[in-house]
């Protein structure tokens, strides 16, 4: 399989309209999306995967599916999202699926995502939130070295989530 980013152990490609069957897996499974604006029926699922593809189109930004390099075994999917365009401030996120939480893929997935956004992407800044019960999120963003930053509505849930910020300044020792 071909790959635009790799880590030790991952490699990160773009979703494709062929790539249902690996969306439904992912975010219709009820453990994935119980703190997910979920549930997701399989036309919600269908909605993500377009609006993951389209958002690559405009953006050449999306949560990208992310595979096992060793036999190419869907994990999930981690990756950037527009959040404050104009300051180069990108989102970062991560959803795996359950045969593979608790082996340190979320965090090795944020740190490739991580040195991407900021190199590749000249980032100034990365942003994250999770749902307040996702103690394992907050643990992952706060490993890779994001600072928290208080607290936000998320619109789609109605949840006010804790938020983290990661500065590049704080990964490059730059002023």
């Amino acid at each position: 399989m071909k790959y635009f980013l790799k880590t030790a152990r991952l490699g990160f490609r773009c979703w494709s309209e062929a790539d249902l069957a690996l969306a439904l897996e992912l975010w219709s499974d009820p453990r994935v999306n119980a703190l997910l604006v979920g549930p997701f029926t399989p036309d919600a699922v269908r909605a993500r995967l377009e609006r993951e593809i389209a958002q690559m189109q405009e953006y050449g930004l999306q949560y990208w599916p992310v595979f096992l390099l060793d036999g190419d075994v869907h994990v999930g999917c981690a990756g950037l999202q527009p959040y404050r365009m104009q300051e180069r401030i990108y989102e970062l996120g991560f959803h795996l699926r359950p045969d593979f939480w608790g082996q340190g893929l979320a965090q090795e997935a944020a740190r490739g995502l991580i040195e991407y956004a900021f190199d590749a992407l000249n980032a100034t800044a990365l942003f994250a939130g999770h749902h307040p019960m996702n103690q394992e999120s907050r643990r992952v963003l706060l490993k890779v070295g994001f600072v928290y930053a208080g607290e936000e509505l998320y619109p789609p849930s109605g949840v006010i989530e804790p938020t983290y910020l990661l500065h590049k300044a704080s990964v490059d020792g730059s002023p």
